[in-house]
């Protein structure tokens, strides 16, 4: 079982984008001491609470940073982006860190109307969005039909494992493509177990993957009580709440500063929603829970997600989870199925 990470580049109260630009830099560098396999980084667009707008560019920083870990994204969002540029791209973050490099898709697209009009895109893009990953898979392989003497130089002749993304329905395209998939509850646990087990029963092994793998996205914390680690989540679920009412993702506040909010009937539901179905405890018991998730969902790796306010809480929670989940997982870790990944 591998444990890896998701880093969305997450602003906080009183920094800069610039700073958490950096963060997320210097948390790979403690990520790969730690032992997580990969680590990714996200794309959004006009977002006060988020900085990570270039996820290639970012990774690019990422990987160069780091000797061992995988880098990549979770992920481009390829509706926003021609597919052979998307191709060139990681072709040249291939070329320069050969092995490393992850390519993770989704099929977002922007936060509001007035960003996909900046971006040149509208919600209907989203509906190419099978079309557009069969075009990349054409340019990283050199099998593109489409356009008659193109070639995304320099990814031709590299190996890039393509990810997809998804929260319900997508896994049914990663299966029919023969795709790795990623995928998170967001609506539902039971909904997320379905898909997988679609995923899995409609699978077409591929030249990217042999066999279904899948990589389930889960936000955790882990510190020395149970309440300490509640108190982690509460940043990232006031924002997710905030969103709700006010249509935009905030920078983190401290968790003091949340609990003493004035909160409207709607935005405490919404925030005591947003705490619900996240894992939080002792490393032990956090542990614990992720396995017992991995196990429900024949996962064959757990995707961290979690952002706080606090830099040194959330590094102390991820090296918690490191130290007691892949200490009991290491001798059953399968490297048959994916070496490549």
């Amino acid at each position: 079982m591998r444990l890896s990470v998701l880093d969305r580049s997450r602003t906080r109260e009183g920094a800069s984008h610039a700073d958490a630009l950096r963060d997320t830099v210097e948390f790979a560098k403690q990520a790969e001491a730690l032992g997580y396999h990969r680590f990714w980084v996200s794309e959004h667009h006009s977002v006060p609470g988020v900085a990570g707008s270039a996820p290639t560019v970012l990774a690019a920083a990422v990987a160069a940073a780091t000797e061992q870990i995988r880098v990549g994204t979770g992920g481009v969002m390829l509706p926003n982006h021609r597919p052979l540029v998307v191709a060139e791209q990681f072709g040249v973050l291939e070329s320069l860190f050969p092995g490393r490099i992850d390519m993770g898709l989704g099929r977002s697209v922007g936060f509001t109307g007035g960003v996909r009009r900046a971006l040149g895109h509208d919600k209907d893009d989203a509906d190419r969005f099978g079309e557009q990953v069969r075009e990349l898979l054409g340019f990283l392989d050199g099998t593109q039909r489409a356009f008659p003497g193109v070639h995304a130089f320099p990814v031709e002749g590299l190996r890039v494992p393509p990810f997809l993304l998804a929260t319900g329905s997508g896994a049914d395209l990663a299966a029919e493509l023969g795709l790795p998939l990623v995928i998170g509850a967001v609506r539902g646990e039971q909904r997320m177990l379905d898909a997988i087990g679609r995923y899995r029963e409609n699978f077409r092994p591929s030249s990217w993957s042999p066999y279904p793998y899948v990589v389930v996205s889960v936000t955790a914390a882990a510190a020395e009580t149970a309440e300490q680690a509640e108190r982690l989540l509460v940043p990232e679920a006031w924002s997710a709440a905030y969103s709700r009412t006010h249509g935009v993702f905030p920078p983190l506040l401290p968790a003091e500063e949340v609990l003493a909010l004035d909160m409207s009937e709607r935005e405490r539901r919404l925030f005591t929603d947003a705490m619900r179905g996240q894992i939080r405890g002792t490393a032990e018991e956090a542990a614990r829970e992720l396995r017992a998730l991995a196990e429900r969902s024949g996962a064959d790796e757990i995707l961290l997600t979690t952002s706080t306010y606090d830099r040194a809480e959330m590094l102390d929670s991820y090296s918690r989870l490191a130290d007691s989940f892949l200490s009991r997982t290491a001798t059953t870790a399968n490297t048959t199925i994916v070496s490549q990944m």
